[in-house]
């Protein structure tokens, strides 16, 4: 494991989701110490940013979660419930406009816990923790990225610091594991729902708003928790493919342009297709067989659109193509269907 220099190259793992911002309903349950920063702040969105002339009556204001300066032995904790229970693949600890008061290492534990026990009695039983990354070096101002090799399902995690110091943001990147016994009895399952092991495999352009944003929990909080591509002056239109939770049947889908007014799309429509083996490049591969599931549909303004009837059965389908015309914003997107 080894933490990413400021320039370094990009890393897989960064692609997958972050199981524990704030906006998948992550929390920061408990820290041992934040008297110049609250913990809240690492499950932000962004890295952080940093004000100059901005104090608070402890003294810097700080973008993050920030300790005193220790003068006892020991380090600092933070205790975060992860808003979407899964296999972590990665982590990344980053220390953006921390130079001079950064930690000097920082390790990571993990469990999986069922119900919601209390944060305190979490930080008391050591013996739940598993250790997933172990006592690493941390530069100042950086993603420090670290690889995690660990199938398990984890609920919560403990971030530590040695000694002290501040982090800006902590994400928390892997694969969602939903509790399919319990999805199944409900009827119909969203299979695109991040909070049900859904992806955005990649899309076309995601200038405005990233692509994740189209499968997370709830509807947008505003126009920024969409996905928006920029404005098109060429011929074509923009797409976006989601990987399903798992191969099923789709019976109803929602194309929500929640906040989008002056610039939702005109029109949409659905592909569908079932992939045997893993696909990574999608925008290249012309041999796919994708096939309709929706014709083209006119959209309207800050409008939730529920198709059912217009949905075409194709059979099972992993993969889903959103295409939207010529360009635009959507708050969300939902596919309900059968898992097969």
């Amino acid at each position: 494991m080894q933490a990413e220099a400021p320039g370094a190259m990009h890393v897989a793992f960064a692609d997958l989701i972050d199981l524990a911002a704030r906006k998948v309903g992550g929390k920061a349950l408990l820290a041992n110490d934040e008297f110049f920063a609250p913990k809240e702040s690492m499950l932000e969105p962004g890295r952080g940013v940093f004000i100059a002339d901005k104090y608070t009556e402890r003294g810097k204001w700080m973008d993050g979660w920030e300790t005193r300066r220790k003068r006892v032995p020991g380090y600092d904790w933070c205790i975060v419930k992860l808003g979407l229970p899964g296999a972590i693949h990665g982590i990344d600890v980053d220390t953006n406009h921390f130079l001079g008061n950064f930690p000097e290492y920082a390790s990571l534990e993990a469990c999986e816990v069922d119900g919601d026990p209390s944060p305190e009695s979490l930080a008391e039983d050591v013996s739940r923790w598993t250790e997933l990354v172990p006592k690493q070096r941390l530069r100042g101002g950086s993603r420090n990225l670290f690889a995690v090799a660990n199938e398990r399902r984890f609920t919560h995690v403990r971030l530590n610091i040695y000694p002290d110091g501040g982090v800006a943001r902590l994400r928390v990147h892997g694969q969602v594991l939903a509790d399919w016994h319990a999805l199944k009895k409900a009827g119909l399952v969203d299979l695109a729902a991040a909070a049900n092991g859904g992806s955005v495999v990649t899309c076309n352009d995601q200038f405005f708003g990233t692509k994740d944003n189209l499968i997370f929990p709830g509807r947008a909080a505003n126009m920024g928790e969409g996905w928006e591509t920029r404005r098109k002056r060429v011929p074509g239109f923009d797409w976006i493919v989601v990987k399903l939770a798992t191969a099923g049947t789709l019976r109803r889908a929602e194309v929500d342009t929640h906040f989008f007014k002056g610039n939702f799309p005109d029109r949409c429509s659905l592909e569908g297709i079932h992939l045997e083996e893993p696909l990574l490049d999608f925008a290249n591969a012309t041999h796919l067989q994708w096939k309709e599931l929706l014709p083209q549909s006119k959209l309207q303004a800050d409008h939730c659109h529920v198709f059912e009837k217009e949905l075409k059965d194709v059979g099972p389908i992993t993969h889903v193509r959103l295409n939207i015309f010529p360009d635009g914003g959507v708050s969300r997107l939902r596919l309900f269907g059968e898992p097969a």
